[in-house]
């Protein structure tokens, strides 16, 4: 990598995206070290004070050792973890070597030895971190966020770009919604999407709504089992044939009752906002979202702002419209019933161990018929 400092820092919130970013540096760092054992690479991952001692001694050694047939050197010390807001990270001992740690990279000689630091997470209010951003070929990956969605979704579509493709309206939405914050899988989902995209034989490659529907499994919270999906939108003919599939395939009841629970929670929340006028369905999802959290804040305090799966207002705008828009939104009186129901057909599951497929479906007639 282009630069006059004397190594480079690379370091982000997310491990997966700092590593990814890491090999690709490494290469380029490496690309003129011929001789393999001139190339290094130390782990950095520590549980503990000594296993952070180990780690940065192995690594003083390593940009010490001299190339046996001359040359340069390439070592990254990968994975550091002990740059972080943690019980290993705070200690004291820690504090003291990474101080060492400073001396090594002042004292390097990047003509000789070519240094890489990938480090994930890291508190960037340390004093450490603040000196390697004014003193390194310095990167930051994936912003602030951690995890956050607008980083997320710019991961995916970066990398549906380089593979000569794009979103279509809704698309990045619903995988998102479908993936959860699992950076790793997010990356690997686009890359299937984007390779089916191109595949499709149009001039564009744009990957639509409706593929991502289709080929990307829910692992996020179980929402969009195929169940929650037909019983929400209030097709009993549809709900009962996707159960049958689901026992047929030797499914269980429960995960079935916790995703119809999950989405019936948000949607009880949803109808009391909208019935409220704090919010409103709109073409972008949920609107008025932040400001209906805003103003319950109030009454609720920190409890608003807690990323929880249970709190509605720590959800995708988007992602809630697309449930409340599913089918006509039950009342609040039906969904109230609909909660009753569950716990009602989960106690008669109990009872009736092998009967589960006959229990689901006396719920599914019994709420959507009325």
């Amino acid at each position: 990598m282009a630069g006059t400092q004397k190594f480079t820092f690379i370091c982000g919130q997310d491990d997966y995206l700092v590593t990814r970013a890491g090999e690709l540096a490494f290469a380029e760092l490496a690309k003129d070290v011929a001789d393999e054992f001139s190339r290094e690479v130390i782990s950095g991952f520590a549980g503990n004070v000594g296993e952070v001692e180990t780690a940065l001694q192995r690594f003083r050694e390593s940009v010490q050792t001299v190339p046996l047939f001359g040359g340069q050197r390439a070592v990254w010390l990968r994975d550091v973890n002990f740059l972080a807001d943690t019980v290993t990270g705070r200690a004291e001992g820690t504090l003291k070597v990474v101080e060492d740690l400073q001396q090594i990279f002042t004292g390097l000689n990047p003509a000789e030895t070519a240094v890489l630091v990938t480090a994930a997470p890291v508190d960037r209010r340390r004093s450490f971190p603040k000196w390697c951003e004014k003193n390194s070929n310095f990167t930051l990956v994936g912003g602030e966020a951690e995890g956050g969605g607008e980083m997320l979704a710019g991961v995916a579509i970066a990398e549906a770009k380089a593979l000569g493709a794009n979103f279509g309206p809704g698309a990045i939405e619903l995988l998102l919604a479908r993936v959860g914050p699992n950076t790793r899988l997010l990356v690997e989902e686009t890359r299937k999407l984007s390779a089916y995209a191109e595949n499709a034989g149009a001039a564009e490659a744009v990957i639509t709504e409706d593929n991502v529907a289709e080929l990307t499994p829910n692992t996020a919270e179980g929402d969009f089992f195929e169940t929650a999906e037909a019983f929400f939108s209030g097709d009993l003919k549809w709900t009962l044939a996707a159960l049958h599939r689901h026992f047929f395939a030797g499914g269980d009841a429960r995960p079935v009752i916790s995703a119809l629970q999950n989405r019936n929670r948000l949607l009880l929340q949803v109808r009391t906002l909208i019935d409220a006028g704090e919010v409103r369905l709109g073409a972008r999802g949920l609107d008025g979202i932040q400001r209906a959290a805003a103003a319950y804040a109030a009454r609720f305090g920190e409890a608003v702002a807690e990323k929880s799966s249970y709190n509605v207002f720590a959800q995708n705008p988007w992602y809630l419209g697309k449930l409340a828009g599913t089918g006509r939104l039950p009342t609040l009186r039906r969904l109230i019933d609909n909660q009753q129901d569950f716990i009602a057909a989960f106690a008669e599951i109990v009872r009736r161990p092998q009967e589960q497929e006959e229990v689901l479906r006396d719920l599914a007639v019994r709420c959507l018929a009325a």
